[in-house]
């Protein structure tokens, strides 16, 4: 099965530099707005066997121009299921707070050096949160169904799903940029995860993810030629 990962487009706690975590009403910014109705034409026409979205409202209102597409060319309207497991990290009492001011903290150099041992005050650890996402990957992977699995999250959150499934120590996550309205797509049908798109913010991905499987023997690049 592919996973279609897609972090919320830009949102208003972006455009002010604010670290919103788990915070309420929390909208997409006029860009995110925009980013969300241009990601509906990039994901394009495609079946999802099912849609999981964070219960934050930038994750929410990211997916929707989408499954809007979806229904207005289709009988029946695609569900998605709302999955806590899926939200942002809890910042603790980082939440709401001026990046420019959080990085002069002295638990800053932690978060982009160790984060596996990073917890944050009043709130949730990092590796805390990989294992949640993790647990909603293994729970919903299904190798005998058609159709790709879409999760719409955050960024740490895809971070912390790519390097697990590339066998990076969480340590190494920091090397990985996952921009707003972004795609990532990894492939669980073989032993190991494979990584097919990482960060895109341009191309349309019906082609990629209606293709066939990939073949499981890899050698001399992706097709072995």
């Amino acid at each position: 099965m592919r996973v279609v990962l897609i972090r919320h487009a830009h949102s208003q706690a972006n455009a002010l530099g604010v670290l919103s975590g788990r915070r309420p009403n929390v909208h997409l910014s006029k860009q995110g707005k925009e980013q969300s109705l241009d990601l509906a034409r990039r994901l394009g026409d495609f079946i999802p066997h099912e849609i999981r979205v964070s219960p934050m409202e930038r994750c929410i209102e990211t997916i929707t121009p989408w499954i809007n597409e979806k229904s207005s060319s289709r009988s029946q309207k695609p569900q998605p299921v709302i999955d806590q497991e899926l939200t942002e990290v809890d910042y603790g009492d980082w939440s709401g707070k001026k990046l420019s001011v959080l990085s002069r903290n002295k638990l800053w150099s932690i978060v982009q050096n160790s984060p596996s041992q990073m917890y944050f005050p009043k709130g949730e650890g990092i590796l805390q949160m990989q294992s949640r996402a993790m647990k909603v990957i293994h729970q919903n992977i299904k190798h005998s169904v058609d159709g790709a699995l879409v999760l719409v999250s955050h960024g740490d959150v895809i971070k912390a799903i790519v390097a697990s499934s590339l066998g990076m120590h969480l340590d190494e996550f920091q090397r990985i940029i996952i921009d707003p309205a972004s795609i990532s797509i990894i492939d669980f049908s073989s032993e190991k995860p494979r990584i097919l798109l990482l960060n895109d913010t341009r191309a349309t991905v019906t082609d990629l993810l209606m293709s066939k499987k990939r073949s499981k023997h890899q050698l001399g690049g992706g097709n072995g030629k």
